[in-house]
């Protein structure tokens, strides 16, 4: 009676050091901060300009990992603190993986010319890309990545301004959607991207 009380025990200490082990010490199985799709999401066929004038389609998303996000060059705050965020994480992308590009995408074709997003992605990173086109082509490729955008207030003040989504979406090599990363929101804080989320998430991503 006694032996089997023992190898009782024993067996019910075992599974709860099993418990404790895989909640405390096994790595995390996914992602901790990214919201990822159950399935990929294929990216219908499009055709915008970057900022060296250049058409830039789906072809341009095969074989890289791709953090697109959308703004637009007078945006007052969002789109530069997102950017100078993805700046300062750039070197340790490229450490992860070489294959990650980071892709803004301008909702105020109106404003953002070519020469003006070349500008603009140049202040902060060179390497990164800015692309737009018209609105019927724009909207539903925006669409597509799970990002919204609207005007505000009629264009004809110059001042205007543009809402849009302040997530980053997450492409695959294949082209496809494969979730998004979210603002942080907290009170009395600007909703951007936490870029160390990124950087904890990004090679669990990729190693998917």
């Amino acid at each position: 009676m006694k032996q089997k009380i023992l190898i009782g025990l024993a067996l019910i200490l075992a599974l709860a050091a099993g418990v404790y082990l895989s909640i405390h010490i096994a790595p995390p199985s996914g992602p901790q901060y990214a919201s990822l799709y159950p399935q990929p999401r294929e990216i219908p066929d499009f055709a915008l300009i970057n900022q060296h004038g250049e058409t830039f389609g789906k072809e341009a998303l095969r074989g890289k990992w791709t953090l697109a996000f959308t703004g637009y060059t007078f945006c007052p705050d969002i789109c530069p603190t997102t950017l100078a965020e993805l700046k300062g994480i750039y070197p340790q992308l490229q450490q992860i993986s070489p294959d990650i590009q980071v892709l803004f995408l301008s909702v105020d074709p109106n404003r953002d010319t070519t020469e003006r997003l070349l500008e603009y992605v140049n202040f902060f990173e060179p390497a990164f890309i800015a692309a737009t086109a018209e609105h019927k082509e724009l909207f539903p490729f925006v669409r597509s990545l799970g990002m919204m955008y609207a005007m505000s207030e009629s264009t004809d003040n110059p001042d205007y301004l543009v809402d849009h989504s302040s997530s980053l979406t997450i492409i695959n090599p294949q082209a496809q959607v494969v979730g998004r990363f979210k603002p942080t929101l907290a009170p009395g804080q600007m909703a951007v991207v936490n870029p160390q989320q990124i950087l904890a998430d990004m090679p669990v991503i990729i190693g998917r």
